[in-house]
């Protein structure tokens, strides 16, 4: 008989052979493949099929267009015209980071993204918990090159901070450095909007020329986390809560399809009674649960879930790495903007990195294994404890 871990290497490696960037036919693909795996455990699933873009190099690069742009016009004397093209193209980014309203896509191509859904537990139970995770894929980038977290380390940075690097901050700053030399005439702002914005449409277009890396532990351990905990809940229903297992499409894609998902069902999840716990990036040495995150404004997730966590956490012996959170998204960003109780569980290297973060080495073969059962078995007891027990 196969041991947890080996079956969940074993799915791990069926899901990343398949190629699934945002939106596209491999992430709906992957949507199938888990639909099937479920199947076989005895759980009905279905698909729901969205709008999206599926990308965020198109957008930013937009952006930081504009703001290079608006640096030129500045520095060539037409002040207003930089002023203008700037504030657009830093509006147009803050606007697209999650949980933003996304308006620059609308005018962009689109495709269709694939959320699967999967409903266990009671059915009639007035709680219910949401367990999400996501199946697409990133692209690669040199952005992403493990060379640069290493050398932070080395330089003793990630020991001085438990919030990552505000990487985002260099993109939309571009435009904004941009608007501000136009408005005040200083050229040397403008100059150094023109030298981001140019780095930065550099950088969106290696992102989007790159294909998208195997994604193993950024998140297919999340979704064969979902597999295990089908298999659990279907062994030994909870009582007192009806479980939704999440997995979304287009999360690479500043979670479009978490986006589509609150559009079509927030309204039908009481925030008094739904709890959302976001499964990502499991297979690092470390078990997490975020206290923060966002692109550019921290948004800190619930004290009464964190707590909630961390109790159930202590009552298994499951060590948490403690006060960590990142200037990044996960799915988790959408129902905690919403007003709901949110806990994004993760996972870091020594060094508080995700490890192997979009980079081609993200594989299998790379995962720790051990981390991912402590997750699995923290989720489990997570939604067990909601219930019997709310907050």
């Amino acid at each position: 008989m196969q041991s947890e871990a080996d079956l969940l290497r074993e799915r791990l490696e069926e899901l990343e052979r398949i190629e699934r960037p945002s939106a596209s036919d491999g992430e709906r693909q992957a949507a199938e493949w888990l639909v099937a795996q479920l199947a076989e455990l005895g759980a009905e699933a279905r698909i729901e099929a969205e709008d999206a873009h599926g990308t965020y190099w198109w957008p930013l690069g937009i952006g930081a267009g504009l703001g290079a742009l608006g640096a030129l016009a500045a520095l060539g004397g037409r002040r207003l015209l930089g002023a203008l093209l700037g504030l657009a193209g830093a509006a147009g980014m803050a606007d697209d980071f999650p949980p933003g309203r996304r308006r620059l896509r609308r005018v962009l191509p689109r495709r269709t993204t694939y959320n699967v859904v999967c409903e266990l537990g009671d059915p009639g139970a007035e709680r219910t918990a949401v367990l999400i995770a996501h199946h697409d894929a990133a692209h690669s980038g040199l952005v992403f090159h493990p060379a640069l977290p290493e050398l932070a380390a080395r330089l003793g940075l990630t020991e001085k901070t438990d919030t990552s690097p505000p990487l985002m901050a260099p993109v939309i700053g571009g435009p904004v450095l941009a608007a501000l030399g136009a408005l005040s005439g200083r050229r040397l702002l403008a100059r150094l909007g023109l030298l981001l914005g140019l780095g930065s449409v550099a950088a969106m277009a290696d992102i989007g020329l790159r294909k998208p890396v195997p994604a193993a532990n950024d998140n297919g351990t999340a979704v064969v986390a979902l597999l295990e905990l089908a298999r659990r809940l279907l062994a030994e229903p909870p009582q007192g809560i009806r479980v939704i297992l999440l997995s979304t499409g287009s999360e690479e894609s500043f979670s479009e399809g978490i986006k589509a998902y609150g559009e079509r069902h927030f309204d039908s999840l009481p925030r008094e009674s739904t709890f959302f716990l976001c499964l990502e990036t499991l297979g690092a040495t470390h078990l997490l649960a975020l206290r923060g995150e966002g692109f550019l404004k921290m948004r800190d997730y619930p004290p009464r879930a964190l707590a909630l966590v961390d109790r159930v956490a202590a009552e298994l012996g499951i060590w948490l790495y403690p006060n960590l959170r990142t200037y990044n998204g996960t799915d988790g960003l959408e129902p905690a903007a919403a007003g709901y109780e949110t806990v994004a569980l993760c996972s870091c290297t020594d060094d508080k990195q995700p490890g192997r973060y979009h980079w081609p080495n993200d594989t299998a073969a790379n995962v720790d294994f051990s981390t991912l059962q402590r997750a699995i078995a923290l989720s489990d007891a997570v939604v067990r404890q909601l219930g019997s027990r709310w907050l």
